[in-house]
């Protein structure tokens, strides 16, 4: 099969190319690798360092550097997102690979996470090595596993009906596109399974830079689910569940906040859609103007 990466970036240039140089420790390495951008800067001289990456110049955005990315795709059968902040097992994409010829039905995998700094104050390089070279040490599994979505940061998706659906990320979830990840694994749903791949590992860094503020992510982790519960990607129990509990733990950390999360301006996002949901005029788009 022919495997392509295809990484969205914004404002992380040495990360990125750390991340571009581990895939050549990849048993299996991608055939192609694409990088979607929104300004040169986002990655310094990763052009002139790597050659045969593909980097592709698209609007700010990561529904709309993902589709980029997908335009830009030639005859690969698969397609792997991965945030410009993961590391692999060296084995991922020999996993992957296997588990996408000897299951016909999986049209969506995600890999385990080893770590994932998205949760704390994000991890370093060293810190993601050592999950790893611990990881390799250990027997497969083999096992798969039924998932709702697939996680983002590693999403190795089957192009045939992508192609044959004409399917792209909906890019009514502009910049950081909150839940991006869940719309897209729903709407490809009724063609295959979505699983979750025991050994196909790796570590998500979770670094801070490049993220958008606090008050436009509030105000998304409304947002957003109430717009996929309207556009029937999900249903509106798990948008529901998701609008309040992120509301809830925002509301109750703001009042003595982790030094790496902006609690208060999530929280203030989060009042500002509740109070916009409630007059109507509710929109993901809403923080372009924030």
């Amino acid at each position: 099969m022919r495997i392509a990466v295809g990484i969205a970036t914004r404002g992380r240039s040495s990360i990125l190319a750390d991340t571009i140089a581990d895939l050549e420790t990849q048993l299996r390495p991608p055939d192609s690798v694409l990088v979607a951008y929104a300004d040169p800067a986002d990655i310094g001289d990763a052009a002139s360092r790597f050659p045969h990456v593909r980097f592709l110049r698209s609007e700010l955005g990561l529904t709309r550097q993902r589709n980029a990315i997908l335009d830009g795709l030639q005859d690969e059968e698969i397609v792997t997102f991965l945030d410009d902040d993961f590391y692999l097992d060296p084995s991922y994409f020999a996993v992957m690979e296997r588990v996408f010829c000897e299951h016909p039905e999986v049209v969506v995998a995600t890999g385990k996470l080893l770590g994932d700094g998205i949760n704390g104050p994000g991890l370093s390089l060293a810190e993601a090595r050592r999950m790893l070279n611990a990881k390799t040490r250990l027997a497969e599994t083999g096992q798969i596993a039924a998932a709702f979505n697939a996680y983002g940061c590693n999403m190795a998706i089957r192009m045939h009906p992508v192609r044959e659906h004409r399917l792209r990320f909906d890019e009514d979830l502009p910049l950081y596109g909150w839940y991006e990840d869940v719309d897209f694994s729903r709407r490809l749903a009724p063609y295959g399974e979505i699983v979750r791949v025991e050994d196909a590992c790796g570590v998500h860094l979770g670094a801070k830079s490049g993220r958008q503020s606090g008050v436009r992510l509030g105000y998304s982790q409304v947002a957003n689910p109430f717009y996929l519960a309207r556009k029937r990607s999900v249903s509106w129990s798990y948008a529901i569940a998701s609008m309040t509990s992120r509301s809830l733990k925002n509301l109750v950390r703001s009042a003595s906040p982790e030094p790496f999360v902006d609690r208060r301006g999530r929280l203030r996002g989060n009042l500002r859609a509740w109070q916009e949901l409630l007059s109507g005029s509710i929109s993901p788009t809403r923080i372009l103007s924030m």
